[in-house]
C-alpha cells in the first residue's frame, strides 16, 4: 500500500484518513490550524462551553458505519448520543408555537394538526411522503456513489413528485421549494417550516429545486441527535480513531500546492517550501485554497459553482446566562423571521445595505441540557445562529471597490455584526424567557471567524438533484490521477452526514480505483 497525503483535518478528511489507514495506507494529515474538526470547534470561557459550528447531528448512521469499518469500538462507546425530543420547537410570527416530535411522522402530523389547525398536519404528512419518494430516487446516485460521469442526468431530472397545480387556466408543477410551499402546503406557516431547512444551508427557497424537500424529510425520518459534551466530542472521537489507526497529524502545517509528476499527483508542497512525497493526495479544503494542477473543470465536468463564488455564511452569538434552564425549555427552537420576503431579499437579493442590515432573520436557538457546557446548575449556555448574506465580513486586505455591488460586505464586521446580533437577541426572547435579564455576556462570531478556522466564510449546501446542476458539487475524482476531493465543498456536499459520506467515497476510489461505484 502507498503513502496518502490528506490536506485538511475536517470531518470528511478525517473520515477518509481513518478508512484509508485501515486499508493499509500510510496516511499523513496536514492541517493549517492547530486543531482538527474543521467547523466543529469549541469555545470555552468562565466555565461555559459552546459549539461554534454544527450543534446537532442528523443521520448518525454515517458515523456509526465509519466506526464499525475502522475499529472494534462502535460509535456509542466513543461518544454518548442523545436523541433530542422534540426535534425542534417552531415559533411563527403570529405567535403560534409547535413542538415537533423526533423521528415520528404520526407525531409530527398530530402536533401540526393541533397547533396550526385542521388539515395542516395531513398536508405536511402528505408532503413528507413525496419527500420520501425524492429521497428514494436520489439516495443511491447522489449520496452513496461517486458523482456519475453523466452527471447532467442528475442536473435535469427533478426527483420530487410535485402535485399538479391549476393556475391561470394552466396546470403547473412546483419546480422550486418556494413553489412547493405555496402550492402544496396551503398555510404560510407550513411554508416557513419547509423553507427554514433550506435557509439553514444558505439556499434561496425561490431558486432551490423542489428536490430540497429531502432536507426536512431526512430530519423527520431519521431524527436529530445531540452528542453529550457538544458536537466537538464527535470530532474528538473521529480524531482519536484516526490516531488509533496510526494516521499521522501535522498541525500548524499549511499546504500551498499539490505536486504533479509524470502526469499524476505525487505529493504536496508546504508553505516553507518543503515537498512531501505521496502516492495519492486527498484535498479536504475548498477549491482555490491550495494550488492544484488542472483545477479548472474540463468539458463535461460538473461546474464547481458551489465552490466557485461566495456563498452565505452564519452569524453565531454565544450566550452565557445566569439562572437555571426553565422547565419548558427545549433543545432547539426556530424563531421565524417576521418578514419572510424581506429576509430572502436581504440574503439573496441586492437591496441597499442599510435596509438589509435591519431585517430580523430566522434565528435558531440551541439550549442543550448538558452540565458539561455550564459552570453549574445556576447557569446556562445557549447558542444563536442565523444565515447571513454572502460576502459579509470581507478580509481586511480587500478594498470596498474590489467587492461587488451594494452589499453588507461593504461595511466592516463590527458595523454590521453587533446590530444584527441585537436583532437576533430580541428574536431569541421568544425562546428564552427573560433572556435580557439573565444575560451575563455574549460573544459574536462572524463569517470572518469561520474563515480563520476553515479557510472559507461560507457554509456549503448538500448536493441536490435538479436545478440545472446548481447544487451539484465537484466530483471526488479529479482530472489529475491520484488527486481526490473530500469534504463539504465536494460531492455530495455540506453537512456532517454528507462529509462522512464523502470520506467513504474517496476511500473507495483510492482503494478500489476509478471503477468504484459506492457501497453495496
Amino acid at each position: 500500500m502507498g503513502r496518502v497525503a490528506v490536506i485538511g483535518a475536517g470531518m470528511g478528511a478525517m473520515a477518509a484518513a481513518a478508512r484509508l489507514a485501515v486499508a493499509g495506507h500510510r496516511v499523513t494529515v496536514y492541517e493549517r490550524t492547530d486543531t482538527y474538526g474543521g467547523a466543529l470547534r469549541r469555545r470555552e470561557r468562565d466555565g461555559f462551553a459552546f459549539d461554534t459550528g454544527p450543534g446537532l447531528l442528523p443521520l448518525p448512521a454515517v458515523y456509526r458505519d465509519l466506526f464499525v469499518k475502522t475499529g472494534k469500538e462502535p460509535l456509542e462507546e466513543c461518544v454518548e448520543l442523545v436523541q433530542t425530543d422534540p426535534s425542534a420547537r417552531h415559533v411563527f410570527p403570529d405567535g403560534t408555537r409547535v413542538d415537533l416530535p423526533n423521528a415520528s411522522r404520526a407525531g409530527v402530523v398530530a402536533a401540526l394538526e393541533e397547533s396550526l389547525g385542521r388539515g395542516a398536519g395531513q398536508r405536511w404528512g402528505d408532503f413528507l411522503v413525496r419527500g420520501r419518494e425524492a429521497w428514494d430516487r436520489t439516495r443511491r446516485p447522489l449520496l452513496e456513489e461517486p458523482l456519475w460521469p453523466n452527471w447532467d442526468v442528475l442536473a435535469g431530472r427533478e426527483p420530487y413528485p410535485a402535485v399538479p397545480h391549476r393556475r391561470l387556466l394552466r396546470t403547473r408543477q412546483a419546480a422550486t421549494l418556494a413553489q412547493v410551499g405555496a402550492w402544496e402546503l396551503g398555510d404560510p406557516r407550513l411554508a416557513r417550516l419547509l423553507e427554514s431547512h433550506a435557509l439553514a444551508y444558505g439556499l434561496d427557497p425561490r431558486t432551490a429545486p423542489a428536490s430540497a424537500a429531502v432536507l426536512p424529510y431526512m430530519e423527520h425520518a431519521f431524527g436529530v441527535w445531540y452528542v453529550r459534551g457538544g458536537l466537538r466530542e464527535l470530532a474528538r472521537a473521529v480524531h482519536e480513531r484516526c490516531v488509533a489507526r496510526r494516521v499521522e497529524f501535522r498541525f500548524g502545517t499549511e499546504v500551498v500546492r499539490v505536486v504533479e509528476k509524470d502526469g499524476r499527483a505525487a505529493g504536496v508542497e508546504l508553505a516553507d517550501g518543503t515537498v512531501e512525497e505521496a502516492d495519492q493526495v486527498v484535498l479536504g479544503v475548498r477549491l482555490g485554497l491550495v494550488a492544484c494542477p488542472h483545477e479548472a473543470p474540463s468539458d463535461g465536468e460538473v461546474p464547481p459553482r458551489p465552490a466557485d463564488g461566495p456563498v452565505p455564511g452564519r452569524l453565531t452569538v454565544l450566550l452565557a446566562l445566569r439562572g437555571g434552564r426553565d422547565a419548558d425549555a427545549v433543545h432547539r427552537t426556530v424563531v421565524h423571521s417576521p418578514d419572510r420576503d424581506a429576509e430572502v431579499e436581504a440574503l439573496f437579493g441586492r437591496a441597499p445595505a442599510g435596509r438589509r442590515g435591519g431585517v430580523t432573520p430566522t434565528v435558531t436557538v440551541l439550549r442543550p441540557d448538558d452540565p458539561a457546557l455550564r459552570p453549574d446548575g445556576n447557569h446556562e449556555s445557549a447558542v444563536l445562529t442565523a444565515t447571513v448574506p454572502a460576502g459579509l465580513g470581507p478580509a481586511e486586505a480587500e478594498r470596498p471597490e474590489d467587492r461587488p455591488g451594494d452589499r453588507l460586505g461593504d461595511r466592516s464586521a463590527e458595523q454590521w455584526s453587533e446590530p444584527l446580533a441585537e436583532l437576533m437577541l430580541t428574536a431569541a426572547e421568544a425562546a428564552v424567557p427573560g433572556l435580557r435579564e439573565r444575560l451575563l455576556w455574549h460573544e459574536v462570531r462572524t463569517p470572518a471567524d469561520t474563515r480563520r478556522e476553515t479557510g472559507t466564510e461560507g457554509v456549503p449546501a448538500p448536493a441536490l438533484a435538479g436545478g440545472g446542476a446548481a447544487l451539484l458539487h465537484p466530483g471526488n475524482a479529479t482530472r489529475l490521477p491520484g488527486l481526490h476531493r473530500v469534504g463539504g465543498w465536494s460531492h455530495p456536499g455540506g453537512g456532517l452526514p454528507h462529509a462522512g459520506m464523502s470520506g467513504a467515497l474517496v476511500a473507495g476510489l483510492v482503494v478500489e480505483g476509478p471503477d468504484f461505484r459506492g457501497s453495496q
